[in-house]
């Protein structure tokens, strides 16, 4: 199963403190002990299983908004959520089928 592109680790050119940037672009500081994706099937394998949950979370909102114990506004922010997460991987999902087909295309 595909994940999710997990946090990026970023130096500061100045202060050259470690700073944390997730799968929407959300900064933050990177706590000791985070665990990076070493490999790029690793960061793939994060940025889908973030999707997912993404998606799960969303369904399960709004069962929740069916049964009326949450608000509508709720229910609205995670399908946006869902939508955005679900748009990005297939646009990242597009862009690696395109460069897998221009690599398959090159002569040796």
């Amino acid at each position: 199963m595909i994940g999710g592109i997990g946090a990026v680790q970023l130096k500061s050119a100045t202060g050259g403190s470690e700073t944390s940037t997730d799968f929407f672009g959300a900064t933050s500081a990177a706590p000791t002990g985070t665990q990076v994706a070493s490999t790029f099937a690793e960061a793939l394998s994060q940025a889908a299983t973030k999707t997912v949950n993404t998606l799960q979370n969303a369904e399960q909102v709004s069962i929740q908004a069916l049964k009326g114990d949450v608000d509508t506004r709720q229910v609205v922010d995670a399908v946006m959520g869902a939508q955005q997460a679900l748009q990005t991987t297939i646009a990242i999902r597009d862009k690696i089928v395109t460069a897998y087909l221009e690599i398959s295309r090159m002569s040796i």
